[in-house]
């Protein structure tokens, strides 16, 4: 990356980077919200032609609202399929039909060997965050690895376990 694309990163994250911070800790709390701020800048890193935009911080604020929401949308579907020590016929509403039920415990034996097939390590970041709702700096203290690689691992799992639902 050229310098002069650098200084203008810099420049836009630190005029940007508490405004941002304040709208994802409102959007998905104050433990994620810098999780998603981090990830935010490196998608606008990616971008490659950020000195070409006419509004960079419109696109700081369509990245990070893209991401609250993908972020909203994924604990839901964690809280519905991976709650530890709730049954799949739990996971389905009372008096729903029963195909629902069928394909909910179907979809329940997809994501548990989804998970019992990831790496050990990989896995037990996943069931850290997972169970104990540790971030991945948490997590990756708690291991003794970098918060980079957990979130490598995180990543595997949650690819792993959609793709278990494909």
């Amino acid at each position: 990356m050229s310098d002069e694309k650098s200084n203008l990163v810099a420049r836009l994250f630190a005029r940007s980077q508490r405004q941002l911070l304040a709208y994802l800790s409102r959007k998905v709390g104050r433990d994620d919200a810098s999780d998603l701020l981090q990830e935010t800048f490196v998608r606008v890193l990616r971008h490659g032609r950020i000195d070409a935009l006419a509004d960079p911080p419109s696109l700081l604020q369509r990245i990070a609202t893209n991401l609250a929401r993908d972020h909203a949308r994924r604990r839901r579907t964690e809280a519905k399929y991976l709650a530890v020590g709730v049954d799949a016929g739990e996971a389905v509403a009372a008096g729903e039909r029963p195909d629902s039920r069928l394909e909910a415990e179907e979809r329940w034996r997809l994501l548990q060997g989804a998970v019992e097939g990831l790496p050990p390590r990989c896995r037990d970041v996943f069931l850290l965050y997972m169970q104990e709702g540790l971030d991945l700096g948490e997590i990756a203290a708690r291991l003794g690895i970098s918060r980079n690689m957990a979130q490598k691992h995180m990543r595997l799992a949650m690819a792993r376990c959609w793709a278990a639902l494909d």
